[in-house]
């Protein structure tokens, strides 16, 4: 029994099925089975117009992804490699913006749950948030968070 090949808009919407692609990952998953670059943009333009792909819902499924373990600087470099509109990047930077905080502190308390010892181990635990794309502000703020041994 011989396997039958997938027209490019079934490939497109398989990848779809499977998670949020945006439209620059999905151009380039699409392009080697494709025998002419035009195809790709058609089969890319029926999809965004059928509203099977759409750049807010990939966003945001990004952000959901990443969220509880990155910051807003790794995230929203994650988005610009996808090549996001201009408008469609600052709203993700608002609603970025408003959990930071909250975000850096869960992200923190799970990786150290108790305060640090000296002035070595906070410095470990403030380089572990920055390396984790968190704002100078928001890993002040973390760092000053209670934890379970302060409350003690």
């Amino acid at each position: 029994m011989m396997k039958q090949k997938l027209s490019l808009k079934g490939r497109a919407l398989r990848y779809l099925s499977m998670r949020e692609h945006s439209r620059v990952e999905l151009a380039r998953k699409l392009s080697p089975y494709a025998e002419e670059a035009d195809e790709v943009d058609a089969v890319l333009n029926w999809l965004e117009a059928s509203n099977f792909m759409s750049a807010e819902r990939f966003s945001d499924s990004l952000v959901n992804r990443r969220s509880a373990r990155f910051g807003n600087q790794r995230i929203l470099a994650e988005l610009q490699t996808h090549q996001l509109d201009h408008a469609e990047m600052q709203r993700v930077k608002e609603q970025l913006v408003e959990t930071e905080l909250e975000r850096a502190v869960a992200v923190l308390h799970r990786k150290f749950p108790h305060s640090p010892a000296d002035h070595e181990e906070r410095t470990k635990q403030s380089r572990f948030l920055q390396q984790r794309g968190f704002s100078g502000k928001a890993i002040q703020a973390a760092m000053r968070a209670a934890r379970e041994d302060d409350e003690v």
